[in-house]
């Protein structure tokens, strides 16, 4: 039986032309299969959008009842490399400032230091909160499903979680109060070790001896 060659880019097919009609029957079943293939997965894609958006006001809703969270986080971040400089300068102070300075010296880094976090603080804030939809908002979305966001948003919505979360602070104050006071005799020999070390690393000159007692030296007595 005679036979037609249909030509490929890789393959060279020898049919016969019964084969060529049937090869002809076949792409047209199978182009069929294939636009009803296509639409399936427009109506599947159309679908995954629609719960994307349903996902993300989920992940919206979960970000504004986090928002105190991340403000307060932005808050910690601000005014963490204020209180160091101010625990630093504390070290300085109880070394080299003389006792009857200190309680000056002390208010007038306090202001500064207030003025800073006023200036800062809020910055941050806003800077964390533009954006929490593009880092933690990404995550939730990638990691959680809608119902377990549905979870999430009434955990948070618990009056209880409430109540707990506002506790917050003044559960942390009052540990806080007691911790401070209950290590510090503890951490000051550690410390005043510490800033002679860096005193010494640096090629810093050592404080006086009054300094270092927080005392004035002894005024010299009038000459009669």
């Amino acid at each position: 039986m005679s036979g037609l060659r249909v030509g490929g880019n890789d393959h060279l097919l020898l049919v016969s032309q019964r084969g060529l009609f049937n090869l002809c029957f076949f792409k047209e079943k199978f182009g069929m299969k294939k636009l009803l293939v296509i639409a399936l997965l427009a109506l599947a894609s159309g679908a995954q959008a629609e719960s994307t958006a349903a996902k993300k006001e989920l992940v919206a809703k979960v970000l504004l009842l986090q928002q105190p969270a991340i403000e307060q986080a932005a808050q910690a971040l601000a005014e963490q490399p204020a209180a160091q400089m101010m625990q630093q300068a504390g070290m300085v102070m109880q070394t080299r400032v003389a006792a009857d300075k200190r309680e000056a010296m002390a208010k007038e880094i306090q202001t500064n230091a207030k003025k800073y976090a006023d200036e800062a603080v809020p910055l941050v804030r806003e800077r964390a909160v533009k954006l929490a939809p593009s880092t933690i908002g990404t995550l939730l979305e990638e990691k959680f499903t809608e119902d377990e966001l549905k979870q999430l948003i009434a955990i948070f919505e618990s009056p209880v979680n409430r109540k707990y979360s506002q506790m917050g602070g003044e559960m942390r104050q009052a540990l806080m109060g007691k911790l401070i006071p209950d290590v510090q005799g503890l951490l000051d020999p550690k410390l005043k070790s510490l800033d002679q070390t860096f005193v010494k690393l640096l090629g810093l000159p050592a404080p006086s001896a009054s300094a270092a007692k927080g005392t004035r030296p002894p005024a010299k007595a009038a000459s009669k």
